[in-house]
């Protein structure tokens, strides 16, 4: 079983649709949707949730009233600005408040306390294309990567009792906790790269964080008829980090069209130009499971 997980170095670079594509292509596959905090592979697969699972995401404090002498202590050592003074009652700003508890430690009358956020939530569902595990972060909530890994563990747990060849992880934008936990133990990483300077700069943070996992790599550059000499110092940058171009997906409205259609590129318009890359591109992520040298399969 060999575990993909599609990234990029920024937003907009079409790494969900690549991934909803791909998904698409695999037969026996487990699909995860790792960008926990702008989930939207979804949008495209439309699962039909069959399990919903709550998860704790850090501390938030409280205070009662009724205990509370308006002494100013918790107030005047939040570092984070998050306890004030409101109609003569002091009350917690959750969306700054960090969770460290400080306040609930060292106010006198025990008029603090604190309690996990449930705000969030973990789902597996079923598509057409196979089991899917997601999730849905509350606005301003924390321990993103911590719920990465639930979804991925619950993947492969998944994949491994009914016996799937691949689990494929939309991963999320970016280099955060996230990103880390997306790349933690995965067999093989895509990034998708879109001909902008923006796109490179980040994708060049990406690569470097990939590298300092272990963790062969491969890249795509989408819309790169868009910029054909940006495209063109995109390759030559990915032959100095010695990371292998495996497509080049030009720019197409039929993306767009499939995307609002809530299907794949490959299944709204099956023998386009960009369908038979993506189809060319399954290929290659096929034979790289009999191979450890991605530059063999090319």
């Amino acid at each position: 079983m060999l575990e993909l997980t599609v990234l990029s170095g920024k937003g907009g670079t079409g790494k969900t649709s690549i991934t909803a594509a791909l998904a698409g292509l695999a037969s026996k596959a487990v699909l995860c949707d790792n960008d926990v905090d702008a989930a939207d592979l979804h949008l495209i697969l439309h699962p039909d949730i069959k399990e919903k699972h709550n998860f704790s995401s850090g501390w938030k404090a409280i205070i009662d009233a009724s205990k509370c002498n308006q002494c100013g202590l918790c107030m005047s050592h939040c570092r984070f600005d998050a306890i004030h003074d409101t109609k003569n009652q002091l009350e917690v700003n959750p969306f700054q408040c960090e969770g460290c508890r400080l306040c609930e430690r060292i106010c006198p009358e025990q008029a603090i306390r604190s309690e996990q956020n449930t705000n969030n939530y973990w789902y597996v569902s079923d598509t057409r294309f196979g089991t899917m595990v997601h999730a849905k972060m509350g606005p301003g909530e924390e321990n993103s990567g911590k719920l990465v890994s639930q979804v991925r563990k619950k993947a492969r747990e998944i994949a491994m009792m009914t016996q799937q060849d691949f689990i494929i992880n939309d991963g999320p934008p970016g280099i955060g906790c996230a990103a880390i936990s997306s790349l933690t133990g995965t067999d093989l990483a895509l990034i998708v790269i879109e001909p902008s300077k923006s796109s490179l700069h980040d994708a060049d943070r990406l690569i470097k964080l990939i590298e300092s996992f272990k963790i062969p790599a491969f890249a795509l550059i989408n819309k790169f008829d868009l910029n054909l000499e940006l495209s063109q110092c995109i390759a030559d940058y990915l032959k100095t980090k010695n990371i292998p171009l495996v497509a080049k997906i030009p720019f197409d409205k039929a993306m767009v069209h499939a995307m609002i259609n809530k299907q794949t590129i490959v299944e709204y318009q099956p023998d386009s130009n960009i369908s038979k890359e993506i189809k060319r591109l399954w290929h290659k992520i096929q034979l790289s499971t009999h191979t450890v040298n991605l530059h063999q399969v090319i």
